[in-house]
């Protein structure tokens, strides 16, 4: 039972993923022209009311994260939320293992960018007080503890990773 409900939560966060790097974080590497103005607005409402500026004069470093995002990630996103719908894919184990590490190593930077980075307040404020930083924390945290619970579940759980029990020949006739 508690691995169906960590298979929704990983469903649910692959599904939502797809609009959100496809209309939201995506606009930090395409033209302004390839979105409606209603887009443009609301990501500019989100980086003003969360001072986050990284979502619109990102840098470099973080440009190439959204592209990996784009290139790696994105394509991966609806497999895997099939996946995780569906319940008990097996093949899914390897490349959730590498998504995982990806995304975690990626967010890493991320956050200790915005807890430690002295952000100007142009042309874009960022976070300038600590409660400031704790909260854009907060909205980026879920991208590493989904993908740090998608890893342990595919390194540990039974129906992921089913190890061979004692007395099972075909096991020890493998190990010897």
């Amino acid at each position: 039972m508690a691995i169906r409900i960590l298979e929704w939560i990983f469903f649910f966060y692959f599904a939502s993923h797809i609009p959100i790097t496809l209309f939201i974080d995506l606009q930090a590497l395409l033209p302004a022209h390839v979105y409606p103005r209603a887009l443009q607005d609301l990501l500019r409402w989100y980086a003003e009311e969360f001072r986050d500026p990284m979502v619109l004069d990102p840098p470099v470093w973080f440009k190439s994260f959204i592209l990996c995002e784009a290139l790696v990630q994105t394509p991966f996103f609806p497999v895997a939320a099939y996946a995780f719908f569906k319940g008990g894919c097996k093949w899914i184990r390897t490349p959730a293992i590498i998504y995982s590490t990806h995304v975690g190593t990626t967010l890493v930077p991320i956050l200790a960018h915005v807890l430690l980075y002295p952000f100007p307040l142009e042309p874009h404020a960022g976070p300038q007080t600590w409660r400031e930083r704790w909260t854009l924390v907060s909205i980026y945290a879920p991208y590493l503890l989904v993908p740090l619970m998608l890893l342990f579940t595919m390194l540990f759980s039974h129906t992921y990773n089913p190890t061979p029990r004692a007395g099972n020949t075909a096991a020890k006739s493998k190990r010897q």
